[in-house]
């Protein structure tokens, strides 16, 4: 047996807790999973994985020989993507898990220009608000926005936006013009994903709990709703396409807008970052410095 041979199927196995989670990590079956893992085990003597009908997790011996194996397998993945010439070819595929449309109309043209420098790279794009499981699904890298939570994961700043509040004309007409952030709780107000709103004020920074009858977290449709009259919104510029500039909506608040909501990557926390990952953050982070809104 290859002394490598079943390495790689036994780390995916330990960090996804199953073999059919580890099976989608690498892109291969369930069986040769199990087949790999079986064989480096009966080459070791050693039970590495407790198996039940609901659970795999590592025994004792398997949880040293783990993390043994761990940077050994990003050690690999690193030295295989490293060609001569001092060049790097990226290969594999890249899964990133992506929200909003900043990430649609901005990033994924950039991500686009990426892999033309990369020819044998596959992107796979999965656009998604929920909340993933970097070791269960595999993915690489996930792209956010708004205030981070603490999470275990390196959460990377990509830009930051300055968020707006409009509101009809005919709302506003019938509802009043707010003066003041605070003033926000006694109107109807169009919440996406968060309906905590934060102000920056002289005294400082202000957090606002809103409600209204309109929650969406699709932009396009919260925009609409706005449009009919229905709340005051606060989201990013882009998110109201043409209807700031053309009248259909006003801003309100505007000496309060905060300017510190950042789109941000995420990505997990390990010693030997795949160049694949690596490269990925450096290009976005290298091609959106300066950008403005």
């Amino acid at each position: 047996m290859n002394i490598f041979e079943g390495i790689t199927e036994f780390v995916a196995v330990a960090e996804a807790q199953g073999f059919s989670a580890a099976a989608r990590r690498l892109g291969v079956s369930t069986a040769h999973v199990s087949r790999r893992v079986s064989a480096l085990e009966a080459s070791l003597g050693v039970q590495l994985l407790a198996r039940t009908t609901r659970q795999v997790r590592l025994t004792d011996i398997g949880q040293s020989y783990y993390r043994r194996c761990l940077e050994l397998v990003h050690g690999l993945e690193e030295a295989n993507e490293l060609v001569s010439d001092e060049k790097v070819s990226l290969s594999g595929t890249l899964r990133i898990s992506a929200a909003g449309q900043f990430t649609s109309r901005y990033v994924a043209p950039a991500l686009a220009e990426f892999a033309l420098l990369h020819p044998n790279l596959s992107i796979d794009l999965d656009f998604s608000a929920r909340l993933v499981n970097f070791v269960e699904e595999g993915i690489d890298l996930a792209i956010r926005y708004g205030r981070m939570k603490d999470s275990g994961l390196i959460a990377r700043k990509l830009v930051d936006r300055k968020i707006v509040a409009a509101a009809s004309p005919a709302y506003l007409e019938k509802h009043g013009v707010p003066q003041h952030p605070a003033e926000l709780r006694q109107h109807s107000c169009l919440v996406t994903n968060n309906d905590l709103w934060l102000f920056d004020t002289p005294e400082g920074p202000l957090d606002v709990r809103v409600r209204g009858q309109w929650r969406s977290n699709e932009a396009d449709a919260l925009t609409h709703a706005c449009v009919a009259g229905l709340g005051i919104a606060y989201m990013p510029r882009i998110s109201y396409r043409d209807t700031l500039k053309n009248g259909t909506l006003v801003p309100v608040l505007e000496p309060y807008w905060t300017q510190g909501i950042g789109t941000w990557l995420l990505y997990a926390n390990r010693r030997h970052m795949p160049p694949r990952v690596r490269l990925a953050v450096q290009f976005l982070v290298n091609r959106f410095q300066g950008w403005t809104e």
